[in-house]
């Protein structure tokens, strides 16, 4: 007697199969994946460019590249990470895996524009790789005029468009996931019920949609004044090169915060995941999130404080960048106060986010210090200030994003990755972070220069210090991709809520069917309901 082999439940990444169904997939979940794969390789590459630097900056002299070489090394390093790897990262691939998900709806409300974003993140990155197999720019990634305008000798207008392009990919991915929370949540689902991840990813596309089309405009200037030499930035025919410097930085600064916001949703999912405890003080979460992007559009003029700006403008910049430390706090304090007297477990992805809360707190009260003008014309364009933007972007970010990698990697594929491996890889990160970054506050207060690759022999001991953590941090960062990809064929079956968690992603199967849910569900009780007794209803149910 035979019997009929069983095939696999369909989902959404067995329903079809080829190159062709994923590069034409109007699928929120696999374009979260193919922002996955790209995203990957261009981090992958910016820390190819930041290893060649922490190389070279172990000895005093110029051993292993040259001037020019340096500085088109840690440009492109800026370039990459900033643009094509820390700005899109968690929103790109977690949220538009998770937010119609979390919110019961079948997809985003434009697909089609969702695909549409990845390609212009591509043809972004085409150009930016261009750039750097034409001999790449010497600029920074902060393109500072008139140098990036007029004296360069690197190809600016190849990156600035590449930074353009990537940046329209920012605004329709902002604008779809504004306007799927908006129209697009199941019945029950009210503003005051929606998971903070949710918030986190609405907060930050309000920032892409209105900031990203001023760099825009900022770069193109650039690029216009560089071809066509119109005094825009140059002072001799006019220009203003402070005016650049106002308008990069009106999106720049905000657009820290669209990488730390949805770090900060991850968090929340994950700790109060992990803790069994109700989020602590859901409200002020949920307000915080928003009083971070308000308030990140007015403190921009705190990287003026040595460019020339009026005293009274220094003050009221500096009280305004204060400001916003007040819901940062908020945060930290209500994800200690969830965890007081929880039962915590420390899975892998509880590693990371504790990770995220010490390195974040860090590198926030550092940046409250160099939010005082005093403090600030001493340690700015120093190694302080490189260390305080790692420790909120690298040691938070990155973290948030492996944390919620690993939360939802059952979700996303099925499969349960080797958490014994997991656990060495975030322990690993954590140490090679601290033992990279943290000398570099020393050697900041010191007085040493950032974007120089020489420097006097007293700054060497904490050079190497700082030299030697880079292939610790780099082991840590390859362990995920290796047990990662392992789990994706012999990882043991996820069920569909491995981790027991709250939220309507969960009450799907793992992987969830092409269009999420087979019925549209009805939320009927508050979120994260952990502790509480179960009500006998279809809340949350597929």
């Amino acid at each position: 007697m035979t019997t009929a082999a069983v095939s696999p439940p369909k989902n959404y990444l067995n329903r079809d199969y080829g190159i062709a169904s994923w590069l034409t997939t109007i699928d929120h979940k696999r374009i979260a994946w193919l922002y996955l794969v790209s995203i990957t390789a261009f981090f992958f590459f910016g820390g190819a460019a930041a290893t060649l630097i922490r190389l070279e900056l172990a000895t005093p002299a110029a051993d292993v590249v040259e001037t020019e070489t340096y500085n088109r090394l840690f440009s492109l390093h800026g370039i990459v990470m900033v643009w094509f790897f820390l700005v899109p990262s968690i929103p790109a691939t977690l949220g538009n895996f998770l937010i119609p998900l979390m919110i019961g709806a079948r997809d985003v409300a434009f697909p089609r524009l969702n695909l549409l974003s990845w390609y212009l993140y591509v043809v972004g990155g085409v150009f930016t790789l261009a750039m750097a197999v034409a001999g790449g720019v010497d600029t920074g990634w902060t393109f500072y005029t008139p140098y990036s305008s007029l004296f360069a000798n690197g190809q600016v207008v190849l990156a600035v468009v590449g930074v353009i392009i990537t940046g329209f990919s920012s605004i329709l991915t902002g604008l779809n996931f504004i306007v799927t929370v908006h129209k697009m949540r199941a019945p029950g689902l009210y503003w005051t019920r929606l998971p903070l991840f949710v918030w986190a990813n609405y907060a930050t596309a309000i920032i892409m949609v209105l900031a990203t089309p001023v760099l825009a405009i900022t770069l193109l200037l650039i690029a216009l004044e560089r071809i066509f030499g119109i005094g825009i930035f140059d002072p001799k025919v006019g220009g203003d090169p402070v005016l650049f410097q106002h308008l990069f930085w009106f999106y720049s600064h905000p657009a820290v915060y669209i990488m730390i916001l949805p770090g900060m949703g991850v968090v929340s999912e994950i700790i109060t995941c992990f803790a069994r405890k109700r989020i602590f003080g859901y409200d002020g979460m949920a307000f915080a999130l928003l009083a971070i992007a308000l308030i990140g559009f007015l403190v921009w003029g705190h990287h003026l404080f040595v460019a020339g700006e009026s005293v009274y403008s220094g003050v009221i910049f500096s009280l305004l960048s204060f400001m916003v430390a007040v819901p940062s706090g908020i945060k930290v304090f209500n994800w200690a106060a969830t965890l007081y007297k929880g039962s915590v477990s420390f899975e892998t992805p509880m590693l990371y986010t504790l990770g995220f809360v010490g390195l974040f707190t860090v590198g926030g009260l550092t940046g409250i210090t160099v939010a005082a003008t005093a403090v600030d014309v001493h340690v700015h364009d120093t190694y302080f200030v490189i260390a305080h933007f790692h420790y909120i972007m690298v040691g938070g970010m990155v973290m948030a994003y492996f944390g919620g990698l690993h939360f939802w990697w059952p979700k996303m594929t099925g499969r349960m990755y080797p958490d014994v491996w997991g656990r060495i890889a975030a322990i690993t990160i954590f140490v090679g972070f601290n033992l990279t970054f943290f000398p570099q506050f020393v050697l900041g207060y010191l007085g040493m220069p950032r974007r120089y690759h020489t420097y006097p022999d007293e700054f060497q001991v904490l050079n190497v210090l700082s030299s030697a953590g880079a292939p610790v941090l780099a082991i840590g960062y390859l362990l995920p991709l290796i047990y990662l990809l392992y789990s994706l064929k012999w990882g043991p079956v996820a069920g569909s809520n491995p981790w027991d968690a709250k939220g309507l992603e969960w009450q799907t199967p793992s992987p969830p069917p092409e269009h999420n849910f087979d019925r549209l569900p009805v939320v009927t009780e508050e979120p994260y309901a952990y502790g509480l007794p179960k009500r006998d209803s279809d809340a949350a149910r597929g």
